[in-house]
């Protein structure tokens, strides 16, 4: 059997897969099983964040699988503690806990948010606020925390202890609010999933005053828009924010599984021995690829990220058939006239891999993709979205 029939004979269907089977790559260019060459624009979904096969993460990683590729947690090792410093240093957080995805990561934060509120404000304080259209992982909690019913549907009873409201509704917040039950207000500075869908700065600045002023958390998911995607290093930098608790993963380890959850002044030690793990977390392969990302990620480097984005932008805003474009960075939307799903497949066809977020086209190409591979896949991209 090929790649395709033991895949289907196999494995789970629970991906609609594209019939295309990448083979190898260098950079934002990847290779089909038939030779066919792409530009690659969704770095596996925000992942590869320097290319696929990047130079100095391959030597990162190499050197440490030759040296020790895993070790527990009962033992040190120094690409975890480096990594958390690195973390602290370009946020101005205070701890790290280190565990495998996304889904884990927020996992770790509505935990933190648990434990300091019943600490601090009384056990009867757990409930976990979120925004409508955000999505904050698979697993059955952080899909009760995802504020989109139809992920709720086949998975019923879900955790208890979660509320939503619409991004932008202070007043609806305000009344979660009023029985004294909420320990954290969880947002996506851009709602990826939701659409890439950016939050107003006005609202954003509000709920954090408002969530200062009531004691209540604010816990920041950086997953998909973290680790220089935005433009900055975390994409609550763009909104003037100091949170709490920030989960990320994705694009961290750069192809690797990593989460991590950064927690602030305030509960940086509601974590007591014993009181959370993970087996995996802190793996010194997947730290030592991601000290290789991270260290990176220099001003300069962002600033270079926050002009390709402009770069984009000025090629397809305006272009017919693609009524706007939404996002931040190198993370964007866009709205077409023709459905979503038929614009990525004339992409494909034409050696340019996108995505799609609901209804629209979504671009996640890696930090550092070239210009005129930028050019060469937005012109491809226009041509697909021609009316």
């Amino acid at each position: 059997m090929n790649t395709f029939e033991l895949d289907q004979t196999y494995i789970a269907g629970t991906y609609k897969r594209f019939p295309v089977e990448i083979v190898s790559g260098k950079g934002s260019l990847v290779t089909d099983v038939d030779g066919k060459e792409y530009i690659d624009m969704g770095s596996g979904i925000a992942v590869t964040s320097f290319g696929i096969a990047d130079d100095i993460w391959v030597a990162a990683v190499e050197k440490q699988i030759r040296s020790v590729q895993h070790m527990s947690n009962l033992y040190y090792t120094a690409p975890c503690a480096r990594l958390a410093q690195a973390l602290c240093k370009k946020t101005g957080m205070a701890k790290v806990f280190f565990s495998n995805s996304g889904a884990e990561a927020n996992e770790c934060a509505i935990k933190a948010a648990r434990k300091w509120a019943s600490e601090h404000k009384g056990p009867g304080c757990s409930t976990i606020v979120t925004l409508e259209n955000s999505f904050h992982g698979r697993t059955l909690t952080t899909l009760s925390a995802t504020g989109q019913e139809h992920y709720h549907e086949l998975y019923q009873p879900l955790t208890p202890g979660f509320a939503s409201f619409p991004a932008g509704d202070m007043e609806a917040l305000k009344r979660l609010c009023a029985d004294g039950t909420v320990a954290a207000v969880l947002i996506e500075c851009v709602q990826g999933e939701g659409g890439v869908v950016p939050l107003d700065p006005a609202f954003v600045k509000a709920l954090s005053a408002f969530l200062k002023e009531q004691d209540i958390l604010l816990m920041v998911d950086e997953v998909q828009t973290g680790n220089g995607r935005s433009g900055k290093m975390y994409a609550y930098m763009n909104y003037g924010l100091q949170p709490d608790v920030v989960s990320t993963a994705k694009g961290l380890a750069g192809g690797l599984p990593m989460g991590a959850t950064l927690l602030g002044e305030k509960v940086k030690d509601v974590f007591s021995f014993g009181d959370h793990g993970s087996t995996f977390g802190g793996n010194p392969v997947a730290a030592s690829a991601a000290l290789s990302v991270v260290e990176r990620l220099t001003d300069g480097f962002l600033s270079d990220v926050t002009r390709k984005s402009e770069l984009i932008r000025s090629l397809l805003e305006g272009a017919p058939g693609i009524e706007s474009v939404s996002g931040l960075g190198l993370m964007l939307g866009l709205k077409t006239e023709k459905p979503a799903g038929e614009v990525v497949a004339a992409c494909m066809a034409n050696g340019v891999l996108c995505l799609t977020a609901k209804d629209k086209v979504r671009l996640l190409p890696a930090l550092n993709i070239p210009d005129e591979l930028l050019r060469k896949a937005a012109e491809i991209i226009r041509e697909a979205c021609r009316p």
